[in-house]
């Protein structure tokens, strides 16, 4: 009887060999990727090719060699446990191969940094450590962008595959919105992956054609219109947009918008089917907020910085979009703005995109549940005999959705909370704590302040500060709950 019982834990247990057999595939990929910056360097002569070669042939052998190691679980079916590994395996495993590329290039950077580095562009934070941007190899640079680029592609197709699947978050409300997966993971996500990767590929292209139509150097629109789309915002110059024109302002901030709607929209519009894009309540509320905070800023820097219209509009619309979707571009130093224009820019980062799109932080969606069950509470107070459901889009919402939704709103801000405080231990000053642990989790990639404001970074930061940051950024890009499940041992036995 023991035996039959140990045998039957055994068989619950988490299946680990078809989760590694995909990482190391993907790792492998990862590392045939890097023939694009090896080209880049040889083009300009850099000798940081050599760097690029060296790389890719370790990590394509080390990808091998893991899946190899594990392809006895290759047709093995991937379960709610595997799905859950999968997702915070490939971001944690990825950043360790990704950085390599920096840790051994020129100019030379330590490990913290250069993990920093690529846990940030596959997160899609943008936060940098890296200086002279403008004198770096244009591998490097590439690289970078190549790096935020697969962030954004693999958090969409995360989204629209395993997190609903996954009820993270109360993202199993989009279950009849976008595909069904349960029980047949691994086969949909493959076609589901293919349309995705094409819509995504598609509107990078167009992106590139806009920015070179501006007069944007061909490699400058290159690099920005893959860290556009994925509203990562690493940039090829220290001063980021702000060397650029208006016309190149305009155009990254109608493609980080577009890039911040649900990408399940594009397949249908492409489809032949726009209707459900003007009529996602995730979209017109994600406008109308951008709408709102351009309009509140707009008039808030014509009375502390009187003059033109244009540029000051243009200024404000940019920066709101760059911020609210995480991208973190910056083409204006919004902390001389005044304490208002701050407080305002660190609460658009804590609201962000909308789910199944490349933007960062909590979501429009979940503020709308919120609102929603806190109106249906508000009239159950007016009249008690009577039953208020909430709704979303016009459909009854389950308790057991917001309760997922409530948990996310307090796994969010209890982590932020508690990030900031390790970081005020580790010597940083509580505005550069609190903005950074805000970045990180929703992100965003600029902080708050001279060090980590839009014109600083965080290469001062001390070692300590980095870690734990890059850890939160990994948190935060997944949802939070996605990780944190990791950490109970319910999870690892059933």
């Amino acid at each position: 009887m023991t035996a039959a019982r140990a045998a039957a834990n055994d068989s619950a247990m988490v299946d680990v060999r078809p989760v590694g057999y995909l990482v190391g595939w993907l790792v492998t990929a990862l590392g045939l990727s890097m023939a694009l910056p090896l080209v880049a360097d040889l083009a300009a002569g850099s000798a940081n090719a050599r760097v690029f070669a060296t790389t890719a042939i370790l990590v394509i052998v080390s990808g091998a060699v893991l899946a190899f190691a594990c392809s006895s679980g290759a047709s093995a079916r991937m379960g709610v446990q595997e799905s859950f590994l999968l997702a915070t395996g490939t971001w944690a495993v990825f950043p360790i191969f990704g950085a390599l590329p920096f840790w051994f290039g020129a100019p030379q950077a330590s490990f913290t940094d250069a993990f920093f580095e690529a846990m940030s562009g596959l997160t899609t934070t943008g936060a940098t450590v890296f200086t002279s941007l403008d004198t770096l190899p244009p591998g490097t640079l590439l690289w970078r962008g190549m790096l935020q680029w697969f962030g954004g592609l693999g958090i969409v197709i995360v989204a629209m595959v395993f997190l609903p699947t996954l009820k993270v978050g109360g993202m199993q409300i989009f279950r009849s919105e976008a595909f069904d997966t349960m029980g047949k993971i691994l086969p949909r996500a493959g076609e589901i992956a293919l349309s995705l990767s094409l819509i995504y590929a598609l509107l990078t292209f167009l992106c590139f054609m806009a920015y070179v139509f501006t007069g944007m150097p061909a490699f400058d629109s290159a690099v920005h219109a893959m860290t556009t789309l994925a509203t990562g915002g690493m940039a090829n110059h220290d001063l980021s947009f702000s060397v650029y024109g208006a016309s190149a302002h305009y155009v990254a901030t109608a493609f980080m918008l577009l890039a911040a709607l649900p990408f399940i929209r594009f397949l249908q519009f492409f489809a032949g089917d726009p209707k459900p894009i003007w009529r996602d309540p995730q979209i017109r509320g994600f406008l109308l907020v951008v709408a709102a905070f351009v309009t509140l800023l707009s008039a808030w820097l014509a009375l502390v910085r009187p003059g033109p219209f244009e540029p000051a509009f243009r200024e404000v619309l940019f920066n709101v979009v760059s911020i609210i979707t995480g991208t973190g571009y910056s083409s204006a130093d919004y902390d001389t703005w005044g304490s208002f224009a701050m407080t305002m820019f660190f609460v658009l980062g804590l609201i962000g995109g909308c789910s199944g799109s490349t933007a960062c932080s909590v979501k429009i969606f979940r503020y709308q549940l919120m609102l929603a069950s806190v109106s249906a509470e508000v009239k159950r107070l007016h009249a008690p005999n009577r039953v208020f459901a909430p709704r979303y889009d016009g459909h009854p919402v389950s308790q057991r959705v917001l309760d997922s939704v409530m948990a996310f709103f307090m796994f969010f801000f209890l982590t932020l909370a508690v990030v900031a405080v390790m970081l005020v231990l580790v010597g940083l000053d509580p505005l550069t704590a609190i903005s950074g642990s805000a970045t990180a989790i929703a992100n965003i990639g600029p902080g708050l302040g001279p060090v980590i404001g839009p014109a600083g970074n965080f290469s001062t930061l001390p070692d300590a500060a980095k870690w734990i940051l890059a850890a939160t950024m990994l948190v935060g890009r997944l949802e939070i709950l996605s990780v944190f499940v990791l950490f109970g041992a319910a999870f690892w036995r059933a």
